[in-house]
């Protein structure tokens, strides 16, 4: 083995690990994967450069802003509100359509808006219909990743793997190529999850409010600042209770007159009583050093925080927000949405000390009272895509514009159509369907750049030269010859299944974008030795790199929803195992009759 295949090897373990720990975000993995095989002179600048210019990339771009366009008439909202009336009494039925629902359209637009949509509607089910959101919001992950299973533009998994595919001087996948197979994956996904997985996701949220979720009785305390206190005359920003202490003021009280979420340059008088979000160690502080009277016997449990003036609201992050990797002092929370934070469920933990320095990261929900008047300017960010998180805990208000909806419909339908008629190249298609929405301003160019999750570009960009490098060190044809001289004597249906279940054990560790940018150059390599055509090959990575059930950090939307329903890692991996296993040994069986060798 060549110095350079060792030093491809390093990288994708080194990248592995840091996929797993979440040490960085993943696009910063990706750029890391860059920077070291140019460094290292395993892969040339102009060869790093190309992974932004791909096919793919460019497509994955575009594809993101007609998915804002249709988003932003407000369609998608619509129908989710209409399926949700179905709920009552009809759990089976409903759930079903649901499912089919969203992986049909989960086949077309990418996924992350569309269970950016779903996880309030499913909030909302959950409390009219009494059904735990546990039982409901693993579903709507796993059904945008079976939909995007059934059309090359469904994921930008299956995108890129055409763009690999041509880059090896392949002709690229076909818009609905993948349909039969993905079919195959909806309808035995759905029914295994109404059968079997519905009865191994857990009963979670069920009776509980948010105080009880996030655990917070006794962190909100009643604060009266005493005459000698060195904080009177002070501003709130300036005060020691806000700097030193790094308390949040929620509330001050003062003749008689109460303001919610004052403003940081209002000063403090004598006997003003505030509110504020502490701990223990914090009111002893506060008595001792602030000159402060302490009333702790005022806490959340038992206070009013859903009065008029003001509203406890959770915020959910998803994958493509501007907070990831951020702190709450980066993005200068308080005075940008006028809210201060409780609480931040991260995972499977809930902290309530030094929020303002935590890291945010995907699916990660913000526990927060806002001033009730700026909930409305939440929801508009929101449908507009200006907004770095999803309202959970308000109901999201619905402007459908049908007009809108019928032109960007028509538009969309046209590229696809005229794709898979192989009349205009996908990407071609996409950017003229961009030009248009932007020239008949159905969207601004300010919102086409804002709809565009720019950590997937990055990431692609990465992944593609780390599948250049393994192709320059000759790695992809070294582990070729391996899988072949270990699984050739079984057929090439054995080792088709073998790298089917290779890349979907890796895509439970890793970016499903990563997963597939390493394998597929592997999958081609594999079927040249054979003599095979490698289109079978290409679709058992293509397939398995999407299919990821059984972590909660292999697909973005699992990311998404692992948080907000309160899941556990283990939740998954009981859920999504056997799934896995079943979708193992339906490609092994369907991918050589629908792709013969």
């Amino acid at each position: 083995m060549s110095v350079d295949a060792i030093i491809v090897i390093a990288v994708i373990i080194a990248a592995v690990v840091l996929f797993i720990k979440e040490l960085f975000t993943v696009d910063t993995v990706a750029l890391l994967i860059l920077v070291t095989l140019v460094l290292t002179g395993i892969v040339s600048p102009n060869e790093a450069a190309e992974g932004f210019s791909n096919n793919a990339t460019l497509t994955v771009l575009f594809m993101f802003i007609l998915s804002g366009a249709l988003f932003k008439t407000g369609a998608l909202q619509q129908f989710a509100i209409r399926i949700s009336a179905s709920f009552k009494g009809r759990y089976y039925t409903s759930m079903a359509l649901l499912m089919l629902f969203i992986s049909f359209i989960s086949a077309f637009i990418n996924n992350t808006p569309v269970v950016a949509v779903f996880i309030p509607v499913v909030l909302q089910i959950s409390r009219v219909s009494g059904i735990p959101a546990s039982k409901m919001l693993i579903p709507v992950s796993f059904a945008t990743i079976f939909g995007g299973t059934c059309s090359v533009i469904g994921t930008s998994t299956n995108i890129l793997v055409s763009g690999i595919a041509e880059a090896n001087g392949l002709p690229a996948i076909p818009m609905f190529q993948m349909l039969p197979m993905g079919l195959i994956i909806v309808g035995v996904g759905t029914a295994y999850m109404l059968l079997v997985g519905f009865r191994l996701l857990p009963d979670r949220s069920k009776g509980k409010n948010l105080e009880d979720k996030f655990r917070v009785v006794d962190y909100l305390t009643d604060v009266e600042i005493l005459p000698t206190s060195p904080d009177v005359g002070m501003a709130i920003m300036q005060s020691q209770l806000a700097n030193k202490l790094e308390l949040d003021v929620i509330e001050l009280q003062r003749s008689g007159t109460t303001f919610s979420m004052p403003s940081g340059d209002m000063i403090l008088q004598a006997h003003d009583v505030l509110k504020v979000r502490c701990d223990i160690g914090k009111i002893r502080a506060m008595k001792e050093q602030m000159k402060a009277l302490v009333n702790p016997a005022v806490h959340i449990g038992g206070h009013d925080l859903s009065g008029k003036a003001s509203t406890l609201v959770e915020l959910i992050i998803p994958s493509d927000s501007d907070f990831e990797g951020k702190t709450l002092k980066d993005v200068d929370f308080r005075r940008s949405f006028r809210a201060a934070p409780l609480a931040i469920r991260h995972r499977e933990e809930v902290l309530h000390d030094h929020l303002y320095s935590i890291p945010m990261k995907a699916g990660d929900v913000i526990l927060a009272e806002i001033k009730t008047h700026f909930v409305e300017q939440l929801r508009k960010d929101e449908r507009s895509g200006k907004s770095p998180f999803i309202l959970l805990s308000e109901s999201t208000l619905v402007d459908f514009k049908k007009k809108q909806f019928a032109w960007v419909m028509a538009i969309v339908i046209a590229v696809i159509a005229l794709a898979a008629f192989d009349i205009v190249p996908i990407m071609i298609g996409a950017i003229t369907a961009v030009v248009l929405l932007v020239i008949s301003k159905s969207m601004t160019m300010k919102e086409a750049y804002e709809s565009v999750s720019w950590q997937v570009i990055f990431l692609l960009a990465g992944a593609l030269s780390l599948g250049k490098a393994m192709s320059n060190s000759g790695l992809d044809e070294t582990i070729a010859q391996t899988i072949i001289g270990n699984l050739g004597v079984f057929g090439p249906v054995a080792i088709l299944s073998g790298l089917y279940l290779a890349t979907a054990v890796l895509t439970e560790l890793m970016s499903n974008n990563a997963t597939a940018a390493l394998l597929a150059p592997i999958a081609i390599a594999t079927a040249h030795n054979l003599g095979l055509s490698p289109t079978p090959f290409l679709m058992a990575v293509t397939f398995a790199a999407s299919a990821s059930f059984a972590t909660p950090i292999g697909y973005q939307t699992n990311t998404m929803v692992y948080t907000a329903g309160e899941y556990k890692f283990t939740d998954f991996l009981k859920v999504g195992s056997g799934l896995g296993i079943l979708f193992w040994i339906l490609a092994t069986i369907f991918i050589p009759i629908f792709f013969p060798f």
